[in-house]
């Protein structure tokens, strides 16, 4: 008898019951799948919506950006037409100045003609008026003779200067005052873009918070920690107190460059200057006035402020440029300036502050050197 029980636990150990399955069993393994699977599905599906919410702030941020220059563009627009319209009265206030000088003359002469009679106001009007004034009359200027007829062809002539000039000083107004209607209009466009870019990105980015958290989830600790870590490194890299990228060259480019990155970390306000804040042709603007280069607050000329450079020649100071290359100066929307290793400094927009930035954004459209 002990002979079988020793048989039977032997049978016992080497063969388990049907139900024991080894571990993970068949349905663990396939468990195991379906999560990794479910896992997969969520983490694409959470990376499409965050794709999808910043691809919309970009897009905000696109729009308001080309509103912002266009409102830039419209200033430059309307300094260079109010500049016209003073130029244009200051003319035409000579030439008027120099046709009642001429004026005088011939009232002169004409007292002189009439027996010492003073001939003046309305009635030197007539006198000189192309239509009626009886200067114009053949014996007068047969009694006026010689050097008296000059000067009676001279007063004509300014008085045709001034009426010219005058009409040039009524177009520059009607110009200046267009300028200043279209300013306004821009202005009102690009606040409106800004407000609209503001409360959205408020929507969204708590909307990408929440994304965010849910591709975490999805992650691997593995895959959260390296994105972590990169992230850190980044914002050790391009910190305002890490300053790696300080040119010693004397060139106007490293003037310019050197200058814009002691603005780091100031705010970006549209259509801003400085000192305190800028928009991003503001901040290349006054970066190059630091190296004697003056070129205007708007990304529309300043991408014809000098030669066009290729991206594998670039220099430190190269204004970069984004947006599309189109018959409107208008859709090329933002710039930077490059400073090395593939590197930028630019205002990016509201909300955000002077910050170094890779330079290869997708719509990057080439660098002009300003001279």
């Amino acid at each position: 008898m002990r002979a079988g029980l020793v048989v039977a636990c032997l049978i016992a150990t080497l063969c388990p019951p049907a139900h024991a399955e080894p571990r993970p069993s068949a349905d663990d393994v396939a468990e195991a799948r379906d999560a990794l699977r479910d896992k997969n599905k969520a983490l694409g599906a959470a990376t499409a919506k965050l794709a999808a919410a910043q691809g919309r702030l970009d897009e905000l941020a696109s729009t308001a950006e080309r509103l912002i220059e266009a409102y830039n563009g419209e200033l430059v627009k309307l300094t260079a037409a109010e500049t016209a319209a003073v130029d244009a009265r200051a003319r035409l206030h000579s030439a008027e100045a120099h046709f009642e000088e001429a004026r005088s003359a011939v009232a002169a002469i004409a007292a002189e003609a009439y027996g010492g009679f003073n001939i003046s106001g309305s009635m030197l009007t007539l006198m000189t008026d192309n239509s009626e004034g009886f200067l114009h009359r053949a014996s007068v200027l047969e009694q006026m003779g010689g050097e008296r007829t000059i000067i009676l062809d001279r007063v004509r002539a300014a008085q045709k200067v001034a009426e010219i000039l005058r009409a040039q000083a009524d177009d520059a107004f009607t110009a200046q005052q267009a300028a200043m209607e279209n300013a306004a209009e821009a202005k009102a466009a690009a606040e409106d873009a800004v407000a609209e870019q503001t409360r959205q990105t408020k929507v969204l980015r708590v909307r990408e918070s929440k994304l965010q958290g849910q591709v975490d989830a999805a992650r691997s600790l593995a895959d959260r920690l390296a994105r972590e870590r990169a992230a850190a490194l980044e914002r050790a890299s391009f910190s305002a107190g890490a300053r790696p990228y300080i040119g010693t060259g004397s060139t106007n480019g490293d003037l310019a460059a050197n200058w814009v990155l002691t603005q780091l970390g100031k705010p970006y306000v549209w259509a801003a200057d400085g000192p305190d804040s800028y928009d991003c042709s503001g901040l290349t603007m006054r970066a190059w006035e630091r190296a004697g280069v003056r070129i205007d607050h708007w990304t529309g000329t300043q991408w014809t402020s000098g030669p066009h450079v290729p991206l594998n020649q670039l220099r430190r100071g190269d204004l970069l440029f984004f947006g599309r290359i189109t018959s409107n100066p208008g859709d090329i929307h933002h710039v930077g300036m490059y400073i090395g290793r593939g590197l930028m400094v630019h205002a990016p927009q509201t909300g955000d502050v002077v910050r170094i930035a890779s330079m290869w954004r997708r719509d990057l459209v080439g660098a002009t050197r300003p001279t």
